[in-house]
């Protein structure tokens, strides 16, 4: 059993050091796909030994089937470069390699963060659990927007050891995420048809924060389990009003077309 890993990359090179060593003794080969880096990811890819190649961003989905589509070996380890295996799962991967897959067509594993200098176990944030070790043949990544996912066409078995993740830690980090993914997120939603959005804007960013909070025991989490939980509330907010002003602004251009 071959495997190997995939990293796409846009301007990476504070996190891609720790994911490309994370990788070192579980990988026959590593593939970076970069979207136009104007910093050293290249330069860091290739030191490290990594095959890297441009590709034109096409969306999360289709950039990570690029990338697997690139990959020398039909088992590919997808991770993203705010990302690392930790020792435990690199020794779990290497185990399996010598032992074969079985009949699985691919591996899930738990997710654990590190934000504001600890490791978050509660405010729904954990086990978080993420198949990205598959084989190709059998699995592909879809989602349009954002929550892209593999599906496989056969059974998918659970890894222990914890795939570590390194988001965002400073506000101003935090605030440009949640931009970025909230107009992913709306769209997605618009073109689903989703209804009721000025009583969603009205109760769901509270209820987020309850949510995370109280009922997946985010308090357990100190102090960053209190800014997850409020950043929960915001992400939610924000996301519904652009859902808002797209739906109007969908339903003005409809309007005068009939016209």
């Amino acid at each position: 059993m071959k495997i190997s890993a995939v990293i796409i990359t846009l301007n990476e090179e504070r996190n891609l050091p720790r994911a490309l060593a994370s990788l070192d003794s579980v990988a026959d080969e590593v593939v970076v796909v970069d979207s136009g880096s104007t910093d050293r990811t290249r330069d860091i890819a290739e030191r490290a030994g990594a095959r890297f190649m441009a590709h034109t961003w096409e969306g999360y989905a289709a950039q990570k089937n690029f990338a697997a589509a690139q990959a020398q070996h039909d088992w590919v380890l997808s991770i993203d470069a705010d990302e690392a295996l930790s020792a435990e799962l690199a020794a779990e991967i290497e185990r399996l390699k010598q032992a074969g897959p079985g009949d699985a067509a691919g591996f899930t594993m738990p997710r654990l963060a590190r934000f504001r200098g600890r490791w978050i176990r509660h405010s729904g944030w954990y086990p978080d659990r993420k198949l990205r070790l598959y084989d190709r043949r059998r699995g592909r990544w879809v989602g349009q927007f954002v929550h892209e996912h593999v599906v496989t066409d056969g059974p998918v078995r659970p890894l222990s050891g914890d795939l570590l993740h390194y988001p965002a830690d400073s506000r101003a980090e935090q605030l440009r995420s949640v931009d970025h993914y909230t107009t992913l997120a709306a769209r997605q939603s618009l073109e689903a048809g989703e209804g009721l959005i000025a009583l969603k804007l009205l109760l769901l960013p509270g209820w987020k924060f309850v949510e995370s909070y109280f009922l997946r025991r985010g308090f357990l989490d100190g102090g960053a389990g209190f800014v997850i939980a409020r950043m929960a509330g915001y992400y939610v907010c924000k996301k519904y009003k652009k859902l808002w002003r797209m739906a109007r602004a969908a339903k003005g251009t409809m309007e005068s077309d009939r016209r």
